[in-house]
């Protein structure tokens, strides 16, 4: 509304009532907001589009070899002819756990217990530590899947092992696409297209 302000609180402020340095914090916090979400439809078009064209050319690539890709694809690391640049575009799965990550903690522990009778608290606090949630209250995957890899045949460990198996959720599945410039010494450096960075 023309002569006015909105507040914070969504109160409108009639423009004379509001201090010349507020009003050109807001132009500014504006300018910047309008050109950042610009450049993020800029970003997200740019690497929307770059999928598509790196998923189409391993279709063509495969189609000399009378072979059709279908369904979503996998990994994909394409070079430039003299090796300067890749580009890598990655699937990832994003795994949870449902209830039953529940009772293999409890099978774990079940089996600390038992073989660590009299056994100092710092064992249990590693144990606790695979199962422990983040800020966010996610479980570390790597860490519950480190678990598994040991090889302890008690009975109750290996249940468990199937319980956390079981309780392996893939909610959604994320592509990403990372490009990379080789260096003076031959590495390959990450073009870097994070504006924190």
């Amino acid at each position: 509304m023309d002569g006015y302000m909105k507040d914070q609180q969504g109160r409108l402020v009639p423009l004379e009532m509001v201090k010349p340095i507020d009003r050109a914090r807001d132009e500014l916090v504006q300018e910047i907001v309008k050109k950042s979400l610009g450049l993020a439809d800029a970003i997200k078009d740019f690497r929307d589009q770059s999928i598509d064209d790196a998923k189409a050319f391993a279709d063509i690539s495969a189609e000399q070899y009378g072979v059709k890709l279908g369904g979503r694809k996998g990994n994909l690391t394409l070079t430039s002819f003299d090796g300067e640049y890749q580009v890598l575009l990655a699937v990832a799965d994003c795994i949870t756990f449902d209830e039953r990550l529940l009772a293999a903690k409890a099978l774990v522990d079940e089996c600390i217990k038992t073989w660590t009778n009299g056994a100092r608290p710092e064992l249990k606090a590693i144990v606790d530590n695979a199962f422990a949630v983040d800020k966010a209250g996610k479980i570390n995957t790597g860490r519950v899947f480190a678990l598994r890899r040991l090889d302890i045949k008690d009975e109750k460990w290996i249940r468990a092992m199937e319980a956390i198996s079981d309780s392996v959720t893939i909610h959604s599945t994320k592509e990403y696409i990372r490009i990379y410039k080789r260096n003076d010494k031959g590495d390959y450096i990450r073009v870097n297209l994070d504006i924190a960075s």
